[in-house]
């Protein structure tokens, strides 16, 4: 979904037991070693739907079964990305397949990571709505 010269990302906010799904970034990627939610750029003939489904079973061997609304967009002029943070439902336990490590952390432990610059501006509007 490409939209006036923008990349569609979509960023999956995973929640379980009160707690966020977040992926380190691998070293030799763009934000290498940042924290993350996981995701990636969303397909011209794709939905955010179909997006999450394929990005989250090839990063992590989740099923999607259902995608929320958009929580936050943010355009990042840098990369000509617009990251969308959307409620995704998962089952399974996530595997690591693209990333170096993942936590389930509350807001507040989020926040103390080092996360990418669009995941803390989200973070931090999570935390700001509580």
């Amino acid at each position: 979904m490409n939209t006036c010269g923008q990349v569609m990302v979509i960023a999956a906010v995973v929640e379980r037991d009160g707690k966020f799904l977040v992926c380190r970034r691998p070293a030799h990627k763009r934000h290498g070693d940042l924290w993350e939610f996981p995701g990636g750029k969303v397909e011209d003939d794709e939905s955010f739907l179909d997006a999450a489904k394929r990005e989250l079973e090839e990063e992590l061997a989740l099923k999607v079964s259902s995608v929320g609304n958009v929580r936050l967009a943010i355009t990042d002029d840098a990369s000509g990305f617009t990251i969308n943070f959307v409620d995704v439902i998962a089952v399974g336990e996530p595997q690591l397949i693209e990333h170096t490590e993942l936590h389930w952390l509350s807001v507040a432990e989020l926040l103390k990571l080092a996360l990418a610059p669009s995941d803390r501006r989200f973070a931090e509007s999570m935390a700001n709505a509580t």
